[in-house]
């Protein structure tokens, strides 16, 4: 288009340079006033140059808004703005799915630590969580089936860290699940920058191709491809930002759920060194009560 437009207005300059050189030769011979020839003489640059004005104005893409200036893009970066506007839903996909998530995971664990708190064995705290499942019943299901295993073992501290073993394996297994999705917000906030400027790149070496085989050097025809690789880099910001932020978000969430795992996980494993300490306790009572004497 800018080729066809570069003729036209060679052209157009060579009528204008004809008709100047008729009116000068003119300008001898006829009788008109020499003050309106001087006149229509001096208008004919003006004339030329606006002209000009026009041409330029012609090659100028009718719409340079985002959507006008994604139509008349190049295809690789075409590619690169959809490519980027596809992350940034999946960003704001996974922040909704993410949040919610999180949310009812705290929320259980808080409930369950308040329904516990007063036990004074792990079969009462299961009684009290009938009702309430999630990660702390998990935890006291545990500890119980491991006492239940350890029946006839007279070594409290081997059967404590047996339960403790099986507790940090729940509390890890949780701690990784809650994870899930997050690495994907890690990844866009770090590649979609570079995504741009890459459409960035390709777009004004596109432009500065167009300007070497058009031979103009007009600003206004160069700049709306520039705009257009420009419009690259906002889309990888734009996708960017908020994947940082949101996982900067999700990380100190993520840190408050993974604390009240380790809460719950201390509570039951205190709960478990009652049940075990109570036998040893009610055989050191009967052990100090005194034998009747002998008659």
């Amino acid at each position: 288009m800018i080729s066809v437009a570069v003729k036209w207005r060679k052209a157009e300059k060579r009528s204008v340079e004809a008709r100047r050189d008729r009116l000068m030769r003119n300008c001898g011979t006829t009788a008109a006033p020499l003050a309106a020839i001087a006149m229509s003489c001096a208008a004919l640059p003006d004339m030329a140059l606006a002209q000009d004005a026009i041409v330029g104005t012609a090659a100028l893409p009718r719409d340079l808004s985002p959507w006008g200036m994604y139509l008349d893009a190049d295809p690789v970066v075409k590619g690169v703005l959809i490519g980027l506007a596809v992350a940034s839903v999946i960003t704001w996909t996974v922040c909704l799915t993410k949040a919610i998530e999180i949310w009812l995971a705290k929320r259980d664990v808080s409930a369950a630590l308040s329904g516990l708190a007063g036990a004074r064995s792990t079969a009462e705290g299961l009684e009290r969580l009938t009702s309430v499942g999630g990660e702390v019943r998990q935890f006291l299901e545990a500890a119980v089936a491991e006492q239940e295993l350890s029946a006839g073992i007279t070594q409290p501290d081997r059967i404590e860290g047996r339960v403790a073993s099986r507790l940090e394996r729940i509390e890890a297994a949780y701690g990784r699940q809650i994870l899930r999705g997050t690495g994907i917000l890690a990844t866009i906030g770090a590649t979609a920058p570079f995504v741009g400027l890459f459409g960035t790149v390709w777009g004004i070496m596109n432009s500065f191709i167009g300007i070497s085989k058009s031979a103009a050097t007009n600003l206004a025809i160069v700049s709306p491809g520039i705009a257009e690789a420009l419009l690259a880099t906002a889309f990888g910001l734009a996708a960017a930002i908020p994947a940082v932020v949101i996982y900067n978000v999700f990380a100190r969430m993520i840190a408050g759920y993974r604390a009240q795992l380790g809460d719950a996980s201390a509570e039951v494993l205190r709960l478990v060194s009652r049940d075990l300490d109570r036998p040893a306790a009610a055989s050191s009572a009967v052990a100090a009560v005194p034998l009747p004497a002998a008659e």
